[in-house]
């Protein structure tokens, strides 16, 4: 299995979680599985690798935006053709 580690992807060794969630978020779960063609563990796993890959692309958003806030250099579209020697 694919996990994340420091935000990097790494291969280890499944690990079981037992958790108590409500009838009704499982039966969705359950639905949401059989219409994506997963198994119900399945699906939660790969719900919870795309939330981890949201939280880290969030983390990069924030990062990002900090230094631009802190004065890093932005370019505009026409600046950056130009820079990569895109014009027409």
């Amino acid at each position: 299995a694919m996990v994340y580690c420091g935000l990097e992807r790494v291969r280890a060794m499944n690990k079981r979680v037992t958790i108590e969630i409500p009838e009704a978020m499982h039966k969705a779960i359950a639905e949401h599985a059989a219409k994506a063609g997963a198994n119900t563990d399945a699906y939660v796993v790969d719900v919870i690798e795309q939330h981890l890959e949201d939280l880290h692309d969030i983390a990069l958003a924030e990062a990002a935006m900090e230094r631009i806030k802190n004065g890093e250099r932005t370019y505009t579209w026409e600046e950056m053709e130009r820079e990569l020697g895109l014009e027409d």
